[in-house]
């Protein structure tokens, strides 16, 4: 009997194997079932049918088959935390390969991935840095991808860089994950080259596989094309980041994290102008299975968008509740107070919303500049630019900055404020003097400056930093014209001595013809410039042929045009361009004299004494011819020549139809 059992588990296993090589793991686990049934403590079986069931993605299922059997769990580590990673419970997952003191290679790798998912990329980095540095096999190019991934979401989400650890680009991966990593550092140009590399790449390896349609394929773009979107949001190109959303929205891609990214950027462009179609959009960001697509940065900014869109549609309660949740998962974070500012404002609750940042100010040491420059924009909405002023300037050293410098001008010389607005840039030029600043930010505020103080008529104290200006660039002929004209207004020796530094007139000059042009009156030179050229005097010689042009150049009788019927013999009606109404031979409509008649009770006649108009005192004579037109015994005159009369009654031709006065 043992002997038979023992010859069925091995025909079990012959057809295990045979099903594992073929990769038909649904049959492999009905066998495994079978070996089970005969040998409940195999631990070989039991291992098999835990990898079946991972196989089949029936992570659940593994689970609970090994927590279910702990005699067999310490041979199953990794298999029990390669589950709880795809069951999302990650932090489990972590719990249990850390309690293995010497872990496999496998576990490691595993590690890797728990770690990149917790967003712990320092310890992550140092388990792919010691994978590759101690394995060699078939999957080195996979732990450098991996690798290149953790380096670049080290400079894009947390700003830490790393030293250089010579990574390549020759694949897709490789080349998408360096594009980030030139993101994460601001170089916005390289990133969008090494992106559009990238995409040939994938093209071209994608391509060259039979099974792969061209849906498939720019599906697998979609990332790269979302990252390309946003590098050009980011440069102010919003038409074109737009478009290529777009494009990746419409093609419905499975990856439900594409997906969110996509629309939620979209939205962001969108602002607060079509709103109808951000609220559609929006609703791609809203999922729980997105917790575990998507970084935390990414999550928050999505919440944030999903509150400002409460905020333009007026669901200000709902608003409260999501921000509630949003201040519960980050508790660091500005954002939550500058969103229930701008929602307090929008219900015109101004008091408040100054009130909720300064208490939010007071209670935390080190506040982001976007809350100061939100009060600042609070006041300004009051009408308050004193105290908008004195805001910016409680900024510290960023009120150095080239931005805040030009608003601080901007408001002071709103309130002809001219000593506050100079104050504010002569702080500026000495702070970036002596704290070392950029260059071409401390020469921008030099020459801001300077202007600023050349058109408020105090020249001498400008002269001074030109002198600076001349100094770091002796060749700017620009700044050199600036400090003369400076001079001039004061020290005119000094003027003149700069003056001879200045290049000759005949390299600015160029072809002009100085003679020609202060000849020229202005009205000519006008029309000149605008045709984008000069004539000049003809000279003598040319003169035949000046004279043979001109007769070529006579001008063509014009041909006037006579209406059809013109007699010239006949003299026009010198009323032909009046107004109907204003003409002599004007007829107002007569009253219609059958208006009376059928008035009255019905059935009512007028009686025979009523009809006989004879009887009438005044009327004329019954049966009293009455006198006929005469007629001339000349030739009959058109009606032009004819001197304008009254005119006579005439029948009209048809009832209800007035005939229009015409002319010729």
């Amino acid at each position: 009997m043992a002997a038979t059992s023992e010859a069925k588990i091995a025909s079990l296993y012959s057809e295990l194997d045979r099903f594992q090589k073929n990769g038909d793991y649904q049959k492999a686990l009905n066998t495994v079932n079978k070996i089970l049934k005969e040998a409940r403590n195999d631990e070989t079986a039991f291992k098999c049918k835990v990898v079946c069931l991972i196989q089949l993605s029936q992570f659940q299922q593994a689970f609970k088959e090994i927590v279910n059997n702990p005699s067999f769990a310490s041979a199953l580590v990794f298999e029990k935390a390669y589950c709880q990673y795809r069951l999302n419970k990650i932090n489990e997952a972590l719990s249990t390969i850390n309690a293995v003191s010497e872990p496999s290679q496998k576990l490691k790798e595993l590690k890797g991935q728990v770690l990149y998912r917790l967003e712990q990329y320092g310890k992550c980095l140092d388990v792919y840095k010691d994978l590759i540095k101690n394995t060699s096999d078939d999957f080195d190019e996979e732990r450098e991808t991996n690798l290149s991934a953790v380096v670049a979401a080290m400079q894009l989400w947390e700003g830490q860089s790393t030293e250089d650890l010579g990574l390549k680009d020759d694949t897709f991966e490789l080349c998408y994950n360096k594009a980030c990593l030139v993101l994460g550092q601001g170089d916005y140009t390289e990133a969008l080259k090494l992106l559009e590399r990238a995409e040939q790449l994938c093209k071209e390896s994608l391509e060259d596989d039979p099974d792969m349609t061209e849906e498939e394929i720019e599906a697998e773009l979609g990332s790269v094309r979302v990252q390309k979107g946003y590098i050009l949001q980011l440069q102010g190109k919003t038409d074109e980041a737009m478009k290529i959303y777009n494009q990746v929205v419409k093609l419905r891609p499975d990856d439900i994290g594409l997906m969110a990214v996509a629309s939620n950027n979209i939205v962001s462009l969108n602002k607060d102008q079509n709103v109808f179609d951000s609220k559609k959009k929006i609703k791609a960001t809203i999922s729980d299975n997105l917790n575990h697509k998507l970084s935390v940065q990414q999550r928050s900014a999505m919440a944030c968008n999903r509150c400002l869109i409460m905020v333009y549609t007026n669901q200000y309660d709902q608003c409260r509740k999501l921000l509630k949740n949003i201040k519960d998962k980050d508790k660091e974070s500005d954002m939550p107070c500058l969103l229930e500012a701008a929602l307090l404002c929008r219900e015109k609750q101004y008091q408040k919303a100054m009130k909720l940042l300064e208490e939010y100010s007071n209670s935390k040491e080190d506040v982001s500049i976007a809350l100061t420059l939100t009060r600042a924009q609070i006041y300004l909405m009051q009408g308050n630019i004193g105290q908008a002023c004195d805001v910016l300037q409680s900024l510290g050293d960023n009120k150095h900055r080239p931005g805040i410098v030009s608003t601080l001008v901007a408001l002071y010389a709103n309130m002809e404020n001219t000593e506050g607005a100079i104050e504010a840039l002569d702080k500026a030029v000495d702070w970036y003097k002596s704290q070392g600043g950029s260059q071409s930010e401390l020469h921008t505020l030099l020459r801001e400056n300077t202007n600023f103080k050349i058109r408020h008529g105090q020249s001498e104290a400008a002269t001074s930093l030109l002198e600076d200006l001349r100094q770091a660039n002796p060749g700017d002929i620009r700044t050199l014209a600036q400090l003369i004209s400076a001079y001039s207004k004061f020290d005119p020796k000094r003027a003149q001595e700069l003056s001879q530094e200045l290049p000759p007139v005949q390299e600015f000059s160029g072809n002009i013809d100085v003679d020609t042009l202060e000849n020229t009156p202005i009205f000519m030179a006008t029309r000149a410039m605008k045709k984008g050229a000069t004539k000049n005097e003809p000279a003598a010689g040319d003169a035949k042929k000046e004279a043979e042009i001109t007769k070529k150049k006579r001008k063509r009788k014009k041909i006037r045009y006579m209406p059809k019927y013109y007699d010239p013999a006949v003299t026009p009606d010198p009323e032909r361009w009046l107004p109907i109404r204003e003409r002599s031979t004007y007829k107002a409509k007569r009253k219609n004299k059958k208006a009376g008649i059928g008035k009255g009770t019905q059935g009512a006649t007028a009686g025979p004494n009523d009809m006989d108009a004879s009887s009438i005192p005044n009327s004329p004579q019954a049966g009293k011819p009455s006198p006929k037109p005469s007629s001339s015994s000349g030739a009959s005159v058109p009606p032009r020549q004819q001197k304008p009369t009254q005119a006579t009654k005439k029948k009209q031709a048809s009832k209800g139809k007035k005939k229009k006065g015409g002319g010729w």
